[in-house]
């Protein structure tokens, strides 16, 4: 049966019509969602390097295109075939996958087989959008991670979108979509850190001090975090973070060996930087394993010395969003956030929708880590 307010509607959506320009605020049109889709009202989003790597064509999508991946609000309106989620609920959008796949179907949807058309394919699989420019009705690209959240609406699919308790701050969580959870999921999942290891993170952006955060809540007890700016690594401290490397001042690869005795357990790379990844695995120890998540332009490569990895058993791993189950970790990193222990709340700081350019522009110089955009109270 058709719900009343299942028809298109008048939006507003930040969209990015050529590569590295700002994106412009635009009004456009939202068409009704399909069987599977739920159609989201966008309390707040967060901003992500990932978006600034598409903004700037590192990652290449098609465009015009609508960005966006760290959103919350409420649904409105469900298709005919969703069954586990309702208008009214809250919830945060996450990455897409197929659900049909290998990866998928054992339990690593963050590696799906379908990952690039489903998050950066410009639509849905089928190459179909659910957006469109008010005037002229030219489509314009969406489901950006499946959900394209720069959008006072957005449409997700039901695999996509998590229910969140309605006692925690709706419009803090979005991030919890991407950019905490890739952080926190590499440590408490891929990474699967255990009480008394020593865990070292280079980058202490949003990822890299989600993973501190994590780090503390599985145990660690040596958590080490690298960056170049001080005020991220006093940050680090207070998050939990046992020792801090300034790696500007120093040689971080001797510093972790010095402090761990050896080298760390585990090492997590969070800037994209390919100097910074060899950094990063010979930092470890004998047996020791590297996560790789830092978002780097298309065909970057890295060299290494062979014999270092192969003769100590070094293991080198791809992560993508913690290779986690979304609707199964969001809720547990928001019952954290509620009992007091992973306050990521500390790194986000709210802007306004139409400051999103800002959002981007201070994310990027580090003056803030976690950029969040408001949307407006009126939603046409």
């Amino acid at each position: 049966m058709s719900q009343p307010n299942a028809q298109p509607l008048q939006i507003k959506v930040a969209v990015l019509r050529e590569a590295g320009a700002p994106l412009q605020i635009e009004n456009a049109t939202l068409g009704a969602p399909a069987p599977n889709e739920v159609r989201v009202r966008v309390v707040a989003t967060g901003v992500c390097h990932t978006d600034m790597v598409v903004r700037d064509q590192l990652f290449p999508t098609p465009l015009p295109i609508i960005l966006g991946h760290e959103g919350s609000g409420v649904i409105e309106a469900v298709g005919s075939a969703v069954t586990t989620v309702a208008p009214g609920d809250h919830v945060v959008m996450t990455y897409m996958s197929c659900g049909l796949c290998l990866p998928c179907e054992t339990g690593h949807p963050a590696h799906c087989s379908h990952m690039h058309p489903l998050n950066f394919g410009g639509g849905r699989i089928d190459g179909s959008t659910s957006s469109c420019s008010c005037g002229d009705e030219h489509p314009i690209h969406d489901h950006f991670f499946g959900q394209s959240s720069f959008s006072t609406y957005a449409m997700a699919n039901e695999r996509n979108v998590v229910k969140v308790s309605k006692e925690a701050p709706l419009e803090l969580l979005g991030p919890l979509g991407c950019g905490i959870q890739t952080g926190a999921g590499s440590v408490l999942n891929a990474l699967n850190v255990e009480a008394g290891s020593s865990f070292v993170a280079f980058g202490a952006g949003a990822v890299g001090l989600a993973a501190v955060m994590a780090a503390r809540v599985a145990g660690a007890t040596t958590i080490i975090a690298v960056d170049v700016t001080p005020s991220r690594l006093e940050l680090a401290l207070k998050l939990g973070a046992t020792h801090v490397i300034n790696s500007r001042e120093e040689d971080p690869v001797q510093r972790v060996h010095a402090i761990t005795g050896g080298g760390a357990n585990y090492s997590l790379e969070c800037s994209g930087r390919a100097e910074v990844l060899r950094q990063a695995i010979d930092s470890i120890t004998i047996l020791g394993t590297c996560g790789i998540v830092g978002a780097t332009k298309m065909g970057t490569e890295v060299s290494f010395n062979i014999n270092d990895v192969m003769i100590p058993g070094k293991r080198i791993m791809g992560i993508v969003q913690g290779d986690v189950v979304a609707n199964a970790f969001i809720p547990k990193l928001v019952d954290l956030y509620l009992q007091g222990r992973f306050p990521f709340d500390k790194l986000c700081h709210f802007y306004q929708f139409d400051e999103i350019n800002q959002a981007m522009a201070d994310s990027e110089s580090g003056i803030t880590i976690k950029p969040i955009l408001r949307m407006p109270a009126t939603q046409a």
